[in-house]
């Protein structure tokens, strides 16, 4: 067949099957599946050092990089046939690959760890054909791990790589158990830490897993690990880019909006090159329709009771401030939310200062996008004392009375949410004293809908609590909790302080909205508005 002329159309490009919950490359690439190339990022990464840490949160293809890796240095050049790697890479030499997996399963105490290991090591011999090791105590793990290290050098000739995929599972798994969790800490930080002594016999170390603990408990004997996480350069190691969604997925895109999938999963960032979560796009794909499929295969109800534990702010969610050693901040007696949220995913990099060789880069954070938002506020809101089924049936609703301006059904609507927290919640509920709930409340409500809603909004004249943009119309809302009787406070300061001159002269309608907490009442008290022509 003639090939198309320059001028023809392009012929469309042919699908290819969706490597959905696949982490084999040569299964991905023998398969006729679709691969997103980072073969190439993975040359420069060896280039550039011998012992890294990786922190990505949970469905993000750590597995698949460990294995890419893995195949490279045991020379599959098949697999690597037009990829970037192929014209860059010794297939000259190989080199052996120990891989240590806590990827599958939940390892309840410090038994079933020790059993696992005992287990991944077993296998690793067969593999790479190693006799059992007669020297060490079966019982001393790190002595068997260190020992099979050197007898493999010593068998092939060269240096050996060490690949360990999701590190940290184990104490993640146990988080609500402290005494298991630091257990499981301990057990891990003696095998690890091995591979500081033998690094002579080492070609390549990487460890990946979602938590970064800090250095004086897991990484205690890991001093020598690079962590690149927060580096720039390798930001887009694991997920996918735009540009990847426009060029391997073009196939997919026909009949998909194509602002909404950047809308709904786009936008982690780790410093550089923001990403989509593999999981979502090759589900998306699937099933040709957007919804929370990353936030619903596990979200941890650990985080959400922390965040209740400590009365955090929800609005602030949207705009969080951190250093790299907070968000770093992680161990099994001390759990910061900000490190938490985070390392798991929920919350990515929006913007960093410049770094200076006096102070590190301070970090905004927020939600990566709209699914997360969307999903994580409708998780909190029972937890912070809304049933599910009251904001369930208050979605459309509230939407269309903003949509009409219809005040007073929005304010019997508003007072329904709050009056739907059981009296009982209170009593025996942290959260019962703080001040924020109210506004936490009425935050994640709206989030909760998947609109427009930004906080603590700068205007010349200050910050306007919450802002909403919807059909067309313009929702500033101001929030005070009082003692007393509702005095108008709320509306007279959006007034006071024009907060709606950012907003005028757009042609859309902009509504001034004052709204009062009683803390007696525990409800609204005051809701009045006041509307100016866009």
């Amino acid at each position: 067949m003639d090939a198309p002329s320059p001028l023809s159309p392009a012929l469309p490009l042919p699908r290819r099957k969706l490597p959905i919950g696949i982490q084999n490359l040569r299964e991905i690439r023998q398969g006729g599946h679709y691969y997103v190339d980072k073969s190439g990022l993975i040359v420069d990464l060896i280039e550039a050092g011998k012992h890294y840490f990786l922190s990505r949160p949970r469905r993000f293809g750590k597995s698949l990089l460990v294995d890419t890796i893995k195949a490279l240095f045991e020379g599959q050049q098949a697999l690597f046939e037009g990829l970037a790697a192929e014209s860059r890479w010794d297939w000259s030499t190989r080199h052996a690959v120990i891989r240590i997996s806590f990827a599958d399963g939940v390892l309840r105490d410090r038994a079933e760890l020790d059993r696992r290991i005992r287990d991944q090591l077993r296998l690793n011999r067969e593999d790479l054909g190693i006799a059992a090791l007669d020297g060490p105590d079966p019982d001393d793990l790190a002595g068997q791990f260190g020992e099979l290290i050197r007898q493999v050098q010593r068998q092939t000739g060269q240096a050996v790589v060490v690949l360990v995929d999701e590190y940290d599972k184990p104490i993640l798994d146990n988080l609500t158990d402290a005494p298991v969790a630091a257990a499981m800490r301990e057990g891990l930080r003696d095998f690890y830490s091995v591979l500081k002594g033998a690094d002579a016999h080492l070609k390549f170390v990487l460890l990946t897993g979602v938590s970064k603990f800090s250095k004086v408990s897991l990484f205690s004997g890991l001093n020598n690990l690079r962590d690149i996480t927060l580096e720039a350069r390798w930001s887009a190691l694991c997920g996918y880019t735009d540009a990847d969604i426009d060029t391997v997925f073009a196939p997919e895109l026909p009949g998909l909006d194509r602002a909404q999938i950047r809308r709904w999963y786009n936008g982690y960032n780790w410093g550089g090159t923001s990403v989509y979560n593999p999981f979502d796009v090759l589900l998306l794909f699937a099933n040709r329709q957007f919804a929370a499929y990353w936030f619903e295969t596990g979200t941890p109800t650990f985080l959400l009771d922390l965040l209740a534990e400590r009365r955090f702010f929800t609005p602030d969610l949207a705009r969080l401030q951190s250093d790299a050693s907070l968000l770093s901040s992680f161990d099994v007696e001390h759990i910061e939310p900000e490190a938490l949220l985070f390392q798991t995913g929920y919350l990515t990099i929006r913007s960093a200062t410049p770094a200076t060789p006096e102070e590190e880069p301070i970090y905004t954070l927020g939600y990566p996008n709209h699914e997360v938002e969307t999903a994580l506020n409708r998780a909190l809101l029972p937890v912070y004392g809304v049933p599910a089924r009251q904001q369930i049936a208050a979605r459309a609703r509230v939407r269309d009375l903003l949509r009409t301006a219809d005040w007073a059904g929005l304010q019997t609507q508003l007072k329904a949410l709050f009056a739907s927290i059981p009296s009982d919640w209170y009593r025996r509920n942290a959260l019962a004293g703080f001040e924020g709930h109210y506004a936490s409340v009425f935050y994640s409500h709206f989030a909760a809908m998947g609109l427009d809603v930004q906080v603590e909004d700068a205007t010349s004249h200050g910050r306007i609590d919450m802002t909403v943009r919807h059909a067309g119309q313009v929702f500033l809302f101001e929030f005070k909790v009082v003692e007393r009787q509702a005095g108008g406070e709320a509306l007279a300061q959006i007034r006071a302080r024009g907060y709606a001159d950012k907003y005028l002269g757009r042609g859309e309608p902009v509504h001034l909205i004052g709204i009062t907490f009683g803390r007696a009442e525990r409800n609204l008290i005051g809701f009045e508005v006041e509307t100016r022509a866009g």
